[in-house]
């Protein structure tokens, strides 16, 4: 009997050991793991590089359209923004100012709103008391200047959306030229290696021309669409204020 109880204690200290061992082993991998994970960003940010690189110089030329098709996506869209402000009641204030006969305060009112609508309206005001054709001549002349100041860099975008691919297509046939300018050097002793630098920069600037051109597509149709709207929003307030001056009002 005492020979079993010694028996069963040394298998239960042999168990009691593994099980120590097994903690300790869970234990340093998780602490290697731990000391390994702040790695795994700055390894992630090297191999994006190392792939960049890879694709050569047309690249960084990609690089540069891509940060101006955002720059320009982000300046006309602010730029349409402020312009797109319009108070709802302006057209009638400027309807009661100017059937009161109170042209000055109504071109006060104008200079306090920085959009297209009311510099339009205030070039209105100044030929009111000519015929209407000068009026309207007027009006269209300072609203085409408006539309030209907001579609400006837009050629620009749109350029830019179809010139990258092209970019990209031209380092893809870079890098099949380098291919095989690679492959007919080595003769016999072709190897695998001897290829992946030309068909990384064909595929890298393939990918890069493509992502910089539909960025800026859509973000020109995009801003291409505000403009619409805008211009519509214009053409409405113009149609309002020739039939507030067909009302003759006096002046002020």
């Amino acid at each position: 009997m005492l020979f079993q109880l010694l028996q069963t204690g040394a298998v239960a200290a042999d168990s009691l050991s593994g099980v120590t061992e097994a903690a300790e082993t869970v234990s340093e991998a998780a602490s290697t793991a731990v000391q390994a994970a702040p790695a795994a960003p700055q390894q992630m940010s090297e191999s994006l590089f190392s792939l960049f690189t890879m694709g050569g110089p047309l690249m960084w030329v990609l690089l540069a359209l891509s940060i101006l098709a955002i720059y320009i996506i982000g300046r006309k869209w602010w730029v349409i923004h402020q312009a797109s402000k319009i108070n709802p009641n302006f057209m009638n204030d400027i309807r009661d100012y100017l059937n009161e006969g109170k042209t000055k305060s109504a071109v006060t009112l104008c200079g306090k709103y920085d959009n297209p609508v009311a510099r339009m309206v205030e070039t209105g005001i100044h030929r009111l008391g000519r015929p209407m054709t000068d009026i309207q001549s007027a009006i269209e002349n300072t609203g085409n200047i408006e539309v030209a100041r907001l579609e400006k860099s837009l050629p620009l975008l749109a350029t830019i959306a179809g010139g990258a691919p092209m970019i990209g297509f031209l380092g893809t046939v870079m890098g099949m030229v380098q291919a095989f300018f690679n492959m007919s050097k080595a003769g016999n002793n072709i190897d695998i290696t001897l290829l992946s630098d030309g068909i990384y920069t064909a595929m890298l600037t393939t990918v890069g021309g493509l992502i910089v051109g539909i960025i800026a597509y859509f973000g020109y149709n995009w801003l291409t669409s505000k403009v619409s709207d805008l211009v519509y929003k214009m053409e409405s307030s113009t149609m309002e204020f020739i039939d507030i001056v067909l009302n003759e009002p006096g002046e002020e």
